[in-house]
Protein backbone atom coordinates (compact mmCIF):
# COMPACT_ATOMS: atom_id res chain seq x y z
CA UNK A 1 0.00 0.00 0.00
CA UNK A 2 2.95 2.03 0.81
CA UNK A 3 4.60 1.87 -2.80
CA UNK A 4 0.74 2.11 -4.60
CA UNK A 5 0.42 5.66 -2.62
CA UNK A 6 3.94 6.85 -3.29
CA UNK A 7 3.06 5.77 -6.87
CA UNK A 8 -0.12 7.95 -7.16
CA UNK A 9 1.85 10.90 -5.71
CA UNK A 10 3.93 10.70 -7.75
CA UNK A 11 2.11 10.44 -10.77
CA UNK A 12 -0.06 12.91 -10.21
CA UNK A 13 1.94 15.97 -10.88
CA UNK A 14 3.76 14.61 -14.14
CA UNK A 15 3.01 16.80 -17.05
CA UNK A 16 1.76 13.02 -18.82
CA UNK A 17 -1.01 13.02 -16.51
CA UNK A 18 -2.14 16.24 -17.62
CA UNK A 19 -1.50 16.03 -20.98
CA UNK A 20 -2.83 13.01 -21.72
CA UNK A 21 -6.17 13.46 -20.30
CA UNK A 22 -6.30 17.14 -22.01
CA UNK A 23 -6.00 15.69 -25.50
CA UNK A 24 -8.78 13.08 -24.67
CA UNK A 25 -11.05 15.71 -23.03
CA UNK A 26 -10.08 18.18 -26.29
CA UNK A 27 -10.75 15.27 -29.18
CA UNK A 28 -14.00 14.59 -27.55
CA UNK A 29 -15.16 17.80 -27.38
CA UNK A 30 -14.49 19.03 -30.29
CA UNK A 31 -15.28 15.63 -32.67
CA UNK A 32 -18.77 16.34 -30.88
CA UNK A 33 -19.44 19.75 -31.63
CA UNK A 34 -17.55 19.62 -35.10
CA UNK A 35 -20.24 16.77 -36.33
CA UNK A 36 -23.20 19.23 -34.54
CA UNK A 37 -22.00 22.30 -36.10
CA UNK A 38 -21.89 20.80 -39.83
CA UNK A 39 -25.20 18.57 -39.28
CA UNK A 40 -26.48 20.22 -42.34
CA UNK A 41 -24.12 19.12 -44.51
CA UNK A 42 -23.80 15.63 -43.37
CA UNK A 43 -27.72 15.46 -43.87
CA UNK A 44 -27.28 15.83 -47.42
CA UNK A 45 -25.06 12.98 -48.01
CA UNK A 46 -25.79 9.21 -48.32
CA UNK A 47 -25.74 7.81 -44.73
CA UNK A 48 -25.93 11.14 -43.07
CA UNK A 49 -28.57 10.63 -40.89
CA UNK A 50 -26.93 7.41 -40.02
CA UNK A 51 -24.05 9.58 -39.38
CA UNK A 52 -25.70 11.56 -37.02
CA UNK A 53 -26.57 8.87 -35.00
CA UNK A 54 -23.71 9.35 -32.68
CA UNK A 55 -25.08 12.08 -31.27
CA UNK A 56 -28.60 10.43 -30.62
CA UNK A 57 -28.96 9.67 -26.92
CA UNK A 58 -29.74 6.72 -25.22
CA UNK A 59 -26.73 5.21 -28.18
CA UNK A 60 -24.60 8.37 -27.59
CA UNK A 61 -23.13 6.85 -24.31
CA UNK A 62 -21.96 3.94 -26.04
CA UNK A 63 -20.24 6.19 -28.80
CA UNK A 64 -18.59 8.10 -25.80
CA UNK A 65 -17.36 4.68 -24.26
CA UNK A 66 -16.50 3.38 -27.77
CA UNK A 67 -14.36 6.47 -28.72
CA UNK A 68 -12.62 5.66 -25.30
CA UNK A 69 -11.66 2.57 -25.81
CA UNK A 70 -10.71 3.17 -29.53
CA UNK A 71 -8.47 6.22 -30.09
CA UNK A 72 -8.47 6.42 -26.14
CA UNK A 73 -6.73 3.64 -25.61
CA UNK A 74 -4.14 4.78 -28.14
CA UNK A 75 -3.87 7.29 -25.34
CA UNK A 76 -3.13 5.04 -22.73
CA UNK A 77 -0.81 3.29 -24.69
CA UNK A 78 1.30 6.09 -24.52
CA UNK A 79 1.00 7.40 -20.85
CA UNK A 80 1.49 3.55 -20.05
CA UNK A 81 4.62 3.33 -21.65
CA UNK A 82 5.91 7.00 -20.48
CA UNK A 83 5.37 6.00 -17.31
CA UNK A 84 7.14 2.32 -17.00
CA UNK A 85 10.33 4.30 -19.75
CA UNK A 86 10.39 7.09 -17.27
CA UNK A 87 11.38 4.39 -14.25
CA UNK A 88 14.55 3.09 -16.54
CA UNK A 89 15.80 6.66 -17.74
CA UNK A 90 15.15 8.62 -14.74
CA UNK A 91 16.75 6.17 -12.80
CA UNK A 92 13.44 5.81 -10.14
CA UNK A 93 13.38 2.12 -10.21
CA UNK A 94 17.51 1.83 -9.66
CA UNK A 95 17.10 3.89 -6.76
CA UNK A 96 14.12 1.76 -5.46
CA UNK A 97 16.17 -0.91 -5.82
CA UNK A 98 19.22 0.62 -3.55
CA UNK A 99 16.00 1.25 -1.04
CA UNK A 100 15.79 -2.41 -0.93
CA UNK A 101 12.16 -2.37 -2.44
CA UNK A 102 11.45 -5.84 -4.81
CA UNK A 103 12.09 -5.59 -8.07
CA UNK A 104 8.24 -6.99 -8.99
CA UNK A 105 6.32 -5.43 -6.21
CA UNK A 106 7.75 -1.92 -7.06
CA UNK A 107 6.75 -2.36 -10.86
CA UNK A 108 3.59 -4.10 -10.03
CA UNK A 109 2.36 -1.08 -7.56
CA UNK A 110 3.74 1.41 -10.38
CA UNK A 111 1.32 -0.25 -12.86
CA UNK A 112 -1.35 -0.56 -9.89
CA UNK A 113 -0.90 3.53 -9.80
CA UNK A 114 -1.36 3.90 -13.86
CA UNK A 115 -4.48 1.76 -13.80
CA UNK A 116 -6.23 3.50 -10.98
CA UNK A 117 -5.27 7.17 -13.05
CA UNK A 118 -6.60 5.38 -15.99
CA UNK A 119 -9.80 4.73 -14.36
CA UNK A 120 -10.13 8.02 -13.14
CA UNK A 121 -9.59 9.64 -16.62
CA UNK A 122 -12.03 6.82 -17.75
CA UNK A 123 -14.34 8.48 -15.91
CA UNK A 124 -13.98 12.04 -16.60
CA UNK A 125 -13.45 11.59 -19.97
CA UNK A 126 -16.54 9.84 -20.26
CA UNK A 127 -18.81 12.49 -18.33
CA UNK A 128 -17.24 15.10 -20.21
CA UNK A 129 -17.81 12.89 -23.60
CA UNK A 130 -21.61 12.72 -22.77
CA UNK A 131 -21.61 16.16 -22.06
CA UNK A 132 -19.92 17.37 -25.42
CA UNK A 133 -22.39 15.30 -27.38
CA UNK A 134 -25.17 16.94 -25.60
CA UNK A 135 -24.29 19.91 -26.79
CA UNK A 136 -23.54 18.54 -30.34
CA UNK A 137 -27.17 17.20 -30.28
CA UNK A 138 -28.80 20.45 -29.08
CA UNK A 139 -26.56 22.29 -31.94
CA UNK A 140 -27.31 19.67 -34.76
CA UNK A 141 -30.87 20.29 -33.71
CA UNK A 142 -31.11 16.55 -32.79
CA UNK A 143 -32.57 17.01 -29.48
CA UNK A 144 -31.66 14.75 -26.24
CA UNK A 145 -34.59 12.46 -25.71
CA UNK A 146 -33.12 9.65 -24.44
CA UNK A 147 -30.42 11.11 -22.33
CA UNK A 148 -32.28 9.70 -19.07
CA UNK A 149 -33.24 6.58 -20.01
CA UNK A 150 -33.71 4.39 -17.30
CA UNK A 151 -32.29 0.70 -18.72
CA UNK A 152 -29.50 2.55 -20.27
CA UNK A 153 -28.40 4.38 -17.31
CA UNK A 154 -28.44 1.13 -15.10
CA UNK A 155 -25.76 -0.54 -17.55
CA UNK A 156 -23.50 1.91 -17.42
CA UNK A 157 -21.64 1.21 -14.40
CA UNK A 158 -21.03 -2.32 -15.98
CA UNK A 159 -20.06 -0.98 -18.60
CA UNK A 160 -17.72 1.66 -16.98
CA UNK A 161 -16.25 -1.29 -15.31
CA UNK A 162 -15.51 -3.32 -18.35
CA UNK A 163 -13.95 -0.09 -20.28
CA UNK A 164 -11.67 -0.17 -17.39
CA UNK A 165 -10.56 -3.66 -17.86
CA UNK A 166 -9.89 -2.77 -20.85
CA UNK A 167 -8.09 0.68 -21.12
CA UNK A 168 -6.11 -0.82 -18.02
CA UNK A 169 -4.76 -3.75 -21.01
CA UNK A 170 -3.92 -0.92 -23.34
CA UNK A 171 -2.02 0.70 -20.64
CA UNK A 172 -0.12 -2.39 -19.74
CA UNK A 173 0.56 -2.84 -23.36
CA UNK A 174 2.97 0.33 -23.39
CA UNK A 175 4.10 -0.55 -19.87
CA UNK A 176 5.26 -3.80 -20.63
CA UNK A 177 6.73 -2.63 -24.37
CA UNK A 178 8.99 0.02 -22.73
CA UNK A 179 9.97 -1.99 -19.76
CA UNK A 180 11.29 -4.52 -22.47
CA UNK A 181 12.97 -1.40 -24.13
CA UNK A 182 13.77 0.33 -21.16
CA UNK A 183 12.64 3.71 -23.13
CA UNK A 184 10.00 5.97 -23.26
CA UNK A 185 10.06 6.59 -27.29
CA UNK A 186 10.34 3.10 -28.27
CA UNK A 187 7.33 1.99 -25.93
CA UNK A 188 5.17 4.69 -27.30
CA UNK A 189 6.67 4.39 -30.91
CA UNK A 190 5.64 0.35 -31.17
CA UNK A 191 2.54 0.98 -29.38
CA UNK A 192 1.35 3.29 -31.94
CA UNK A 193 2.42 0.84 -34.81
CA UNK A 194 0.64 -1.96 -33.44
CA UNK A 195 -2.52 0.51 -32.74
CA UNK A 196 -2.48 1.22 -36.55
CA UNK A 197 -1.12 -2.22 -37.83
CA UNK A 198 -4.19 -3.68 -36.05
CA UNK A 199 -6.52 -1.42 -37.66
CA UNK A 200 -5.38 -1.98 -41.45
CA UNK A 201 -4.88 -5.50 -40.20
CA UNK A 202 -8.66 -6.01 -39.72
CA UNK A 203 -9.05 -5.61 -44.00
CA UNK A 204 -6.90 -9.00 -44.47
CA UNK A 205 -6.94 -10.74 -40.96
CA UNK A 206 -10.25 -10.47 -39.42
CA UNK A 207 -10.18 -14.03 -37.36
CA UNK A 208 -7.03 -13.12 -35.93
CA UNK A 209 -6.99 -9.66 -35.42
CA UNK A 210 -9.90 -9.90 -33.54
CA UNK A 211 -7.63 -11.72 -30.78
CA UNK A 212 -5.53 -8.99 -30.43
CA UNK A 213 -5.04 -6.52 -27.73
CA UNK A 214 -6.93 -3.12 -29.18
CA UNK A 215 -9.50 -4.99 -31.44
CA UNK A 216 -10.35 -6.92 -28.12
CA UNK A 217 -10.21 -4.38 -25.59
CA UNK A 218 -12.71 -2.26 -28.14
CA UNK A 219 -15.24 -5.47 -27.92
CA UNK A 220 -15.71 -5.68 -24.29
CA UNK A 221 -18.80 -3.25 -24.03
CA UNK A 222 -19.99 -3.26 -27.63
CA UNK A 223 -22.16 -6.87 -28.86
CA UNK A 224 -20.78 -7.66 -32.21
CA UNK A 225 -24.59 -8.02 -33.52
CA UNK A 226 -25.27 -4.16 -33.01
CA UNK A 227 -23.33 -2.73 -36.53
CA UNK A 228 -21.09 -0.51 -36.83
CA UNK A 229 -18.89 1.12 -34.31
CA UNK A 230 -19.41 4.95 -34.72
CA UNK A 231 -15.87 5.98 -34.04
CA UNK A 232 -14.53 3.39 -36.53
CA UNK A 233 -14.91 0.42 -39.40
CA UNK A 234 -17.49 -2.43 -38.74
CA UNK A 235 -17.54 -4.60 -35.87
CA UNK A 236 -19.30 -7.67 -37.38
CA UNK A 237 -16.11 -9.84 -36.88
CA UNK A 238 -14.93 -8.80 -33.56
CA UNK A 239 -15.52 -10.63 -30.46
CA UNK A 240 -18.85 -11.21 -27.91
CA UNK A 241 -18.52 -8.55 -25.25
CA UNK A 242 -17.79 -11.24 -22.59
CA UNK A 243 -15.47 -13.59 -24.87
CA UNK A 244 -13.39 -10.18 -25.60
CA UNK A 245 -13.12 -9.67 -21.75
CA UNK A 246 -11.52 -12.50 -21.18
CA UNK A 247 -8.92 -11.80 -24.17
CA UNK A 248 -8.34 -8.60 -23.02
CA UNK A 249 -7.95 -10.00 -19.37
CA UNK A 250 -5.32 -12.31 -20.94
CA UNK A 251 -3.37 -9.62 -22.16
CA UNK A 252 -3.55 -7.87 -19.15
CA UNK A 253 -2.02 -10.49 -17.17
CA UNK A 254 0.55 -11.81 -19.89
CA UNK A 255 1.91 -8.03 -19.76
CA UNK A 256 2.19 -7.67 -15.92
CA UNK A 257 3.67 -10.64 -15.95
CA UNK A 258 6.62 -10.11 -19.04
CA UNK A 259 6.92 -6.79 -17.43
CA UNK A 260 7.79 -8.68 -14.25
CA UNK A 261 10.17 -10.64 -15.15
CA UNK A 262 11.83 -8.41 -17.42
CA UNK A 263 12.20 -6.11 -14.78
CA UNK A 264 13.72 -8.99 -11.99
CA UNK A 265 16.46 -10.41 -14.48
CA UNK A 266 17.11 -6.54 -15.69
CA UNK A 267 21.36 -5.71 -14.90
CA UNK A 268 20.39 -2.32 -13.21
CA UNK A 269 23.41 -1.70 -12.49
CA UNK A 270 25.10 -0.19 -9.40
Amino acid sequence: MRLFTSSIAKLLPRPVTWVTLGITLGLLGLIYVAIGGSAAQIRTQPGGQQALQILRFPSAYEGVLSFLLGLGGLLAVIYGAAVAGSEWTWGTLKNAVARGEGRIRYMLATFASVAVLVGVGLVIAFVFGVLAAAVGSLIAGVGTDGIDDAATLAGMPEKLARGWIAISEEAALGFAIATIARSQLAGIGAGIAIYFAESFATLFLPDIVRYMPFNAASAVVVASTSGDSPFGGGIAARLPPDAALVVVVAWLVGALVVSGLVTERADIGG
